[in-house]
Protein backbone atom coordinates (compact mmCIF):
# COMPACT_ATOMS: atom_id res chain seq x y z
CA UNK A 1 0.00 0.00 0.00
CA UNK A 2 1.43 3.09 -1.05
CA UNK A 3 1.24 6.03 1.33
CA UNK A 4 -0.71 9.29 1.03
CA UNK A 5 0.42 12.88 0.89
CA UNK A 6 2.68 14.11 4.21
CA UNK A 7 4.10 17.67 5.07
CA UNK A 8 6.82 18.60 2.82
CA UNK A 9 9.60 20.87 4.42
CA UNK A 10 8.23 23.56 2.29
CA UNK A 11 4.50 23.24 4.49
CA UNK A 12 4.33 26.64 6.37
CA UNK A 13 4.77 24.79 10.24
CA UNK A 14 4.92 27.10 13.59
CA UNK A 15 8.19 27.47 14.70
CA UNK A 16 8.55 26.50 18.21
CA UNK A 17 10.61 28.37 21.07
CA UNK A 18 12.16 26.98 24.15
CA UNK A 19 14.33 29.72 26.53
CA UNK A 20 17.02 30.70 23.08
CA UNK A 21 16.03 28.17 21.43
CA UNK A 22 14.18 28.54 18.05
CA UNK A 23 13.23 25.52 15.73
CA UNK A 24 12.21 25.34 12.66
CA UNK A 25 12.13 23.86 9.06
CA UNK A 26 15.28 24.92 6.86
CA UNK A 27 16.49 24.92 3.19
CA UNK A 28 18.57 21.89 1.91
CA UNK A 29 20.81 24.21 1.66
CA UNK A 30 21.13 25.35 5.26
CA UNK A 31 20.70 22.13 7.11
CA UNK A 32 24.04 21.32 4.21
CA UNK A 33 25.90 24.20 5.08
CA UNK A 34 25.46 23.70 8.38
CA UNK A 35 26.14 19.65 8.21
CA UNK A 36 29.69 21.20 6.57
CA UNK A 37 30.65 23.70 9.12
CA UNK A 38 33.02 22.93 11.70
CA UNK A 39 30.24 22.59 14.02
CA UNK A 40 28.32 20.45 12.05
CA UNK A 41 31.34 18.18 11.16
CA UNK A 42 31.97 17.80 14.70
CA UNK A 43 28.67 16.21 15.54
CA UNK A 44 29.45 13.60 12.89
CA UNK A 45 26.32 12.98 10.64
CA UNK A 46 25.81 9.68 9.15
CA UNK A 47 24.26 9.50 5.98
CA UNK A 48 21.05 8.69 6.62
CA UNK A 49 20.50 11.79 7.96
CA UNK A 50 21.64 13.69 5.34
CA UNK A 51 19.01 15.35 2.84
CA UNK A 52 19.60 13.48 -0.49
CA UNK A 53 18.31 10.24 2.10
CA UNK A 54 14.53 11.18 1.46
CA UNK A 55 15.06 11.00 -1.82
CA UNK A 56 15.57 7.45 -1.73
CA UNK A 57 12.85 6.39 1.06
CA UNK A 58 10.07 5.77 -1.54
CA UNK A 59 6.85 6.27 0.35
CA UNK A 60 7.57 8.59 2.86
CA UNK A 61 7.67 12.69 2.87
CA UNK A 62 10.44 14.71 5.04
CA UNK A 63 11.13 17.86 6.62
CA UNK A 64 14.20 19.27 7.02
CA UNK A 65 14.71 20.49 11.14
CA UNK A 66 16.93 22.86 12.20
CA UNK A 67 17.57 24.79 15.78
CA UNK A 68 19.79 27.35 17.25
CA UNK A 69 20.04 31.00 17.75
CA UNK A 70 17.95 31.73 14.43
CA UNK A 71 17.27 29.03 11.96
CA UNK A 72 16.84 31.09 9.11
CA UNK A 73 19.85 32.64 9.26
CA UNK A 74 21.66 29.62 9.50
CA UNK A 75 22.76 29.92 13.01
CA UNK A 76 22.00 26.93 14.03
CA UNK A 77 23.05 24.00 16.77
CA UNK A 78 21.39 20.86 15.46
CA UNK A 79 19.30 19.14 12.67
CA UNK A 80 17.22 16.55 11.77
CA UNK A 81 15.74 15.08 8.84
CA UNK A 82 12.18 13.66 10.12
CA UNK A 83 10.89 10.79 7.83
CA UNK A 84 7.01 11.20 7.90
CA UNK A 85 4.85 7.59 6.94
CA UNK A 86 1.09 8.19 6.93
CA UNK A 87 -1.04 5.68 8.78
CA UNK A 88 -3.75 4.66 6.34
CA UNK A 89 -6.69 6.39 6.26
CA UNK A 90 -5.82 9.14 9.02
CA UNK A 91 -4.01 12.72 9.00
CA UNK A 92 -1.54 10.91 11.36
CA UNK A 93 1.93 10.42 10.78
CA UNK A 94 4.84 8.30 11.92
CA UNK A 95 7.95 10.37 12.62
CA UNK A 96 11.00 8.58 11.77
CA UNK A 97 15.01 10.31 12.25
CA UNK A 98 17.39 7.57 11.02
CA UNK A 99 20.65 7.43 13.02
CA UNK A 100 19.22 10.95 14.41
CA UNK A 101 18.71 13.92 15.10
CA UNK A 102 22.30 15.26 14.55
CA UNK A 103 22.68 17.13 18.04
CA UNK A 104 24.88 17.46 21.04
CA UNK A 105 23.90 14.71 22.82
CA UNK A 106 26.17 15.30 25.82
CA UNK A 107 23.92 18.28 26.86
CA UNK A 108 22.85 18.01 29.86
CA UNK A 109 20.15 19.96 29.13
CA UNK A 110 18.59 18.44 26.41
CA UNK A 111 15.26 18.83 26.68
CA UNK A 112 15.87 22.81 25.61
CA UNK A 113 16.12 21.30 22.07
CA UNK A 114 14.29 17.75 22.36
CA UNK A 115 11.56 19.43 23.92
CA UNK A 116 10.77 21.52 20.77
CA UNK A 117 11.77 19.36 18.59
CA UNK A 118 8.85 17.12 19.71
CA UNK A 119 6.24 20.20 20.17
CA UNK A 120 6.90 20.74 16.52
CA UNK A 121 6.36 17.26 15.00
CA UNK A 122 3.19 16.57 16.94
CA UNK A 123 1.93 19.67 15.62
CA UNK A 124 2.82 18.60 12.32
CA UNK A 125 0.57 15.61 12.87
CA UNK A 126 2.99 13.13 14.46
CA UNK A 127 1.67 10.61 16.33
CA UNK A 128 4.45 9.13 17.28
CA UNK A 129 8.50 9.35 16.78
CA UNK A 130 11.34 6.90 16.20
CA UNK A 131 14.96 8.22 16.91
CA UNK A 132 18.53 7.09 16.64
CA UNK A 133 20.92 8.90 19.04
CA UNK A 134 24.40 8.68 18.27
CA UNK A 135 26.56 7.94 20.89
CA UNK A 136 27.73 4.41 21.58
CA UNK A 137 27.02 2.37 24.07
CA UNK A 138 29.76 0.02 24.70
CA UNK A 139 32.42 -1.82 22.19
CA UNK A 140 34.81 -4.96 21.72
CA UNK A 141 38.27 -5.50 20.38
CA UNK A 142 38.53 -7.71 17.67
CA UNK A 143 41.06 -10.04 19.50
CA UNK A 144 39.04 -10.02 22.50
CA UNK A 145 35.92 -11.37 20.84
CA UNK A 146 37.92 -13.90 18.28
CA UNK A 147 39.52 -15.21 21.82
CA UNK A 148 36.01 -15.67 23.58
CA UNK A 149 34.13 -17.62 20.89
CA UNK A 150 31.73 -20.25 22.16
CA UNK A 151 28.43 -22.66 21.86
CA UNK A 152 25.75 -20.18 23.22
CA UNK A 153 27.88 -17.81 23.56
CA UNK A 154 26.94 -13.80 22.70
CA UNK A 155 28.56 -10.35 22.79
CA UNK A 156 26.74 -9.35 26.07
CA UNK A 157 28.71 -12.44 27.71
CA UNK A 158 31.69 -10.80 26.81
CA UNK A 159 33.68 -8.02 29.33
CA UNK A 160 33.01 -4.97 26.99
CA UNK A 161 36.79 -3.20 26.16
CA UNK A 162 35.09 -0.01 27.23
CA UNK A 163 32.13 1.56 28.04
CA UNK A 164 31.24 4.95 27.17
CA UNK A 165 29.62 7.43 29.77
CA UNK A 166 27.92 9.34 27.41
CA UNK A 167 25.87 6.36 26.01
CA UNK A 168 24.75 5.77 29.27
CA UNK A 169 23.43 8.72 30.51
CA UNK A 170 21.95 9.21 27.23
CA UNK A 171 19.86 6.11 27.71
CA UNK A 172 19.19 7.28 31.59
CA UNK A 173 17.70 10.85 29.97
CA UNK A 174 15.70 9.09 27.83
CA UNK A 175 14.10 6.86 29.64
CA UNK A 176 12.82 9.36 32.25
CA UNK A 177 11.50 11.05 29.52
CA UNK A 178 9.30 8.65 28.65
CA UNK A 179 11.20 6.69 25.80
CA UNK A 180 11.33 2.97 25.32
CA UNK A 181 14.56 1.45 23.53
CA UNK A 182 13.00 -0.72 20.49
CA UNK A 183 13.41 -4.51 21.28
CA UNK A 184 14.44 -3.67 24.58
CA UNK A 185 17.94 -3.40 26.50
CA UNK A 186 19.19 -7.06 25.34
CA UNK A 187 21.96 -7.55 22.83
CA UNK A 188 19.84 -8.54 20.00
CA UNK A 189 18.70 -5.92 17.30
CA UNK A 190 15.22 -6.70 18.69
CA UNK A 191 12.95 -3.83 17.17
CA UNK A 192 15.64 -1.79 15.81
CA UNK A 193 15.37 -0.73 12.20
CA UNK A 194 19.38 0.04 11.65
CA UNK A 195 21.57 -2.39 13.01
CA UNK A 196 22.51 -1.78 16.49
CA UNK A 197 25.76 -4.12 16.38
CA UNK A 198 28.35 -2.43 13.91
CA UNK A 199 31.90 -2.51 12.84
CA UNK A 200 34.07 -0.10 12.86
CA UNK A 201 37.82 0.18 12.16
CA UNK A 202 39.59 3.25 13.18
CA UNK A 203 42.00 5.30 10.62
CA UNK A 204 42.29 8.59 12.25
CA UNK A 205 45.73 8.61 13.31
CA UNK A 206 47.06 5.94 11.91
CA UNK A 207 49.18 5.68 8.64
CA UNK A 208 48.25 2.82 5.93
CA UNK A 209 50.59 0.34 7.07
CA UNK A 210 49.25 0.65 10.32
CA UNK A 211 45.72 -0.65 8.87
CA UNK A 212 47.80 -3.64 6.69
CA UNK A 213 49.18 -4.43 10.44
CA UNK A 214 46.08 -4.47 11.70
CA UNK A 215 44.46 -7.03 9.52
CA UNK A 216 44.83 -10.61 10.97
CA UNK A 217 47.06 -12.86 8.90
CA UNK A 218 44.38 -14.39 7.08
CA UNK A 219 43.22 -11.48 5.64
CA UNK A 220 46.68 -10.42 4.43
CA UNK A 221 47.26 -13.57 3.21
CA UNK A 222 43.78 -13.11 0.76
CA UNK A 223 44.43 -9.82 -0.28
CA UNK A 224 48.05 -11.30 -1.62
CA UNK A 225 46.31 -13.63 -3.14
CA UNK A 226 44.44 -12.02 -4.93
CA UNK A 227 46.85 -9.54 -5.90
CA UNK A 228 48.69 -12.71 -7.48
CA UNK A 229 45.36 -14.02 -9.21
CA UNK A 230 45.20 -10.62 -11.24
CA UNK A 231 42.08 -9.28 -9.11
CA UNK A 232 41.46 -6.27 -10.66
CA UNK A 233 39.52 -3.33 -8.35
CA UNK A 234 37.85 -0.68 -10.25
CA UNK A 235 35.31 2.20 -9.07
CA UNK A 236 32.26 1.27 -11.28
CA UNK A 237 29.19 3.36 -11.98
CA UNK A 238 25.34 3.91 -12.64
CA UNK A 239 25.41 1.18 -14.95
CA UNK A 240 27.01 -1.43 -13.40
CA UNK A 241 23.97 -1.25 -10.72
CA UNK A 242 21.97 -4.12 -12.62
CA UNK A 243 25.29 -6.32 -12.32
CA UNK A 244 25.34 -5.02 -8.76
CA UNK A 245 22.13 -6.28 -7.90
CA UNK A 246 22.40 -9.62 -9.75
CA UNK A 247 24.96 -10.44 -7.23
CA UNK A 248 23.37 -9.37 -4.75
CA UNK A 249 20.56 -11.91 -5.57
CA UNK A 250 23.19 -14.54 -5.74
CA UNK A 251 24.85 -13.78 -2.68
CA UNK A 252 21.37 -13.42 -0.71
CA UNK A 253 20.26 -17.25 -1.81
CA UNK A 254 23.61 -18.10 -1.00
CA UNK A 255 23.70 -16.70 3.03
CA UNK A 256 19.86 -16.88 3.05
CA UNK A 257 19.11 -13.54 4.10
CA UNK A 258 16.75 -11.20 2.20
CA UNK A 259 17.23 -7.36 1.71
CA UNK A 260 14.84 -6.64 -0.31
CA UNK A 261 16.32 -3.94 -2.14
CA UNK A 262 15.34 -3.54 -5.97
CA UNK A 263 17.56 -2.35 -8.53
CA UNK A 264 15.16 1.07 -8.82
CA UNK A 265 15.80 1.23 -4.55
CA UNK A 266 19.53 1.48 -5.65
CA UNK A 267 19.27 3.75 -8.64
CA UNK A 268 17.47 6.12 -6.56
CA UNK A 269 20.08 6.14 -3.95
CA UNK A 270 22.84 6.20 -6.22
CA UNK A 271 21.47 9.69 -8.25
CA UNK A 272 20.22 11.14 -5.04
CA UNK A 273 23.26 10.94 -2.38
CA UNK A 274 25.60 11.66 -5.62
CA UNK A 275 23.79 14.73 -6.18
CA UNK A 276 24.47 15.73 -3.20
CA UNK A 277 27.78 15.57 -3.41
CA UNK A 278 29.61 13.92 -6.43
CA UNK A 279 31.30 10.77 -5.33
CA UNK A 280 29.18 10.09 -2.33
CA UNK A 281 28.21 6.95 -2.94
CA UNK A 282 30.54 5.12 -4.99
CA UNK A 283 30.29 1.34 -6.50
CA UNK A 284 33.84 -0.66 -6.09
CA UNK A 285 34.05 -3.82 -8.46
CA UNK A 286 36.46 -7.13 -8.30
CA UNK A 287 37.14 -8.09 -11.91
CA UNK A 288 38.97 -11.28 -12.83
CA UNK A 289 39.66 -12.49 -16.47
CA UNK A 290 37.50 -10.08 -17.54
CA UNK A 291 34.19 -11.31 -15.13
CA UNK A 292 32.85 -9.08 -11.99
CA UNK A 293 33.07 -11.52 -9.14
CA UNK A 294 32.26 -8.89 -6.37
CA UNK A 295 30.98 -5.86 -5.81
CA UNK A 296 30.66 -3.50 -3.18
CA UNK A 297 28.95 0.01 -1.73
CA UNK A 298 30.98 2.75 -0.26
CA UNK A 299 29.22 5.80 1.52
CA UNK A 300 31.48 8.97 2.32
CA UNK A 301 29.98 12.03 4.36
CA UNK A 302 32.24 14.36 6.00
CA UNK A 303 34.82 12.08 7.85
CA UNK A 304 33.35 9.28 7.89
CA UNK A 305 33.26 6.53 5.59
CA UNK A 306 30.50 3.64 5.31
CA UNK A 307 30.89 -0.04 3.12
CA UNK A 308 27.00 -0.30 3.02
CA UNK A 309 26.20 -3.34 1.21
CA UNK A 310 28.73 -6.30 -0.57
CA UNK A 311 27.76 -8.82 -3.26
CA UNK A 312 29.60 -11.85 -4.47
CA UNK A 313 29.36 -14.76 -7.29
CA UNK A 314 29.24 -18.59 -6.26
CA UNK A 315 32.32 -19.30 -8.01
CA UNK A 316 36.07 -18.19 -7.98
CA UNK A 317 35.69 -17.78 -4.38
CA UNK A 318 39.35 -18.86 -4.09
CA UNK A 319 40.94 -15.87 -5.89
CA UNK A 320 39.10 -13.34 -2.98
CA UNK A 321 37.69 -10.72 -4.68
CA UNK A 322 35.78 -9.08 -1.29
CA UNK A 323 38.69 -8.89 0.59
CA UNK A 324 40.96 -7.15 -2.75
CA UNK A 325 37.43 -5.51 -2.58
CA UNK A 326 37.47 -3.69 0.99
CA UNK A 327 41.40 -3.27 0.99
CA UNK A 328 40.82 -0.68 -1.76
CA UNK A 329 37.98 0.79 0.26
CA UNK A 330 39.53 1.12 3.26
CA UNK A 331 42.41 2.74 1.25
CA UNK A 332 40.88 4.94 -0.33
CA UNK A 333 38.55 6.26 2.95
CA UNK A 334 41.90 6.82 4.50
CA UNK A 335 42.91 8.76 1.76
CA UNK A 336 39.59 10.48 1.51
CA UNK A 337 40.45 11.55 5.66
CA UNK A 338 37.99 9.37 7.39
CA UNK A 339 38.26 9.07 10.70
CA UNK A 340 36.12 5.82 10.97
CA UNK A 341 35.35 3.18 8.41
CA UNK A 342 32.40 1.51 9.71
CA UNK A 343 31.48 -1.50 7.79
CA UNK A 344 27.57 -1.40 9.52
CA UNK A 345 26.11 -4.08 11.20
CA UNK A 346 27.20 -7.68 12.32
CA UNK A 347 25.29 -10.34 14.60
CA UNK A 348 25.63 -10.55 18.24
CA UNK A 349 26.22 -14.07 18.38
CA UNK A 350 30.06 -15.72 19.16
CA UNK A 351 28.98 -19.21 18.50
CA UNK A 352 30.30 -20.68 15.22
CA UNK A 353 27.78 -22.73 14.83
CA UNK A 354 25.16 -20.31 14.68
CA UNK A 355 24.13 -18.34 11.04
CA UNK A 356 25.54 -14.45 10.91
CA UNK A 357 28.81 -15.30 13.19
CA UNK A 358 30.88 -15.83 9.48
CA UNK A 359 30.21 -12.42 8.30
CA UNK A 360 31.55 -11.57 12.09
CA UNK A 361 34.19 -13.37 11.97
CA UNK A 362 35.20 -11.92 8.61
CA UNK A 363 34.95 -8.21 9.68
CA UNK A 364 36.55 -8.79 12.90
CA UNK A 365 40.15 -10.02 10.35
CA UNK A 366 39.89 -6.44 9.61
CA UNK A 367 41.13 -6.00 13.31
CA UNK A 368 38.79 -3.24 14.18
CA UNK A 369 36.08 -2.88 17.07
CA UNK A 370 32.28 -4.37 17.31
CA UNK A 371 30.42 -1.34 18.52
CA UNK A 372 26.74 -0.90 20.34
CA UNK A 373 25.16 1.68 19.60
CA UNK A 374 22.12 3.01 21.89
CA UNK A 375 20.19 1.81 19.14
CA UNK A 376 16.53 2.95 18.23
CA UNK A 377 14.37 4.61 20.98
CA UNK A 378 10.36 5.20 20.58
CA UNK A 379 7.76 7.59 22.26
CA UNK A 380 3.88 8.14 21.32
CA UNK A 381 3.26 11.83 21.29
CA UNK A 382 0.57 12.95 23.71
CA UNK A 383 -2.85 11.62 24.48
CA UNK A 384 -3.91 7.79 24.42
CA UNK A 385 -5.64 8.36 20.78
CA UNK A 386 -2.02 8.82 19.72
CA UNK A 387 -1.11 5.55 22.28
CA UNK A 388 -3.77 3.45 20.15
CA UNK A 389 -2.21 4.58 16.73
CA UNK A 390 0.98 4.01 17.62
CA UNK A 391 0.28 0.36 18.42
CA UNK A 392 -2.07 -0.08 15.51
CA UNK A 393 0.78 1.18 13.45
CA UNK A 394 2.88 -0.73 14.51
CA UNK A 395 0.87 -4.37 13.94
CA UNK A 396 0.39 -2.55 10.31
CA UNK A 397 4.14 -2.27 9.85
CA UNK A 398 4.65 -5.79 10.87
CA UNK A 399 1.97 -7.28 8.97
CA UNK A 400 3.84 -5.64 6.21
Amino acid sequence: MSALLVPSSSSPVPRARNRDVALGTITPKTYRAFLASPEGRALGAGFLQCPSWAGVKEGWGSQLIGWGPDPEAGELTGVALVLLRQFPGTHKYFAYLPEGPVADWSDPDVDDWLDPLLGHLRRAGAFAVRIGPSPAYRCWDAARLKALTGPGRRLGDVLASEVDPLGSAVADRLRVRGWRRCGGDGTGQGGDAQPRHVFRVPLAGRTTDDVWAGLNQEWRRNVRRARKEGVEVVVGSAADLPEFCRLLAVTERRDGFRLGRSLAYYERQYAALNAEEPGRMKLYLARHRGEILAAHTLITVGRRAWYQTGASADHRREVRPSNALQWRMLLDAHALGADVYDMRGVASTLDPEEHGYGLLRWKLGTGGQVVETLGEWERPLGGSANLVLHRAFQAYLNRR
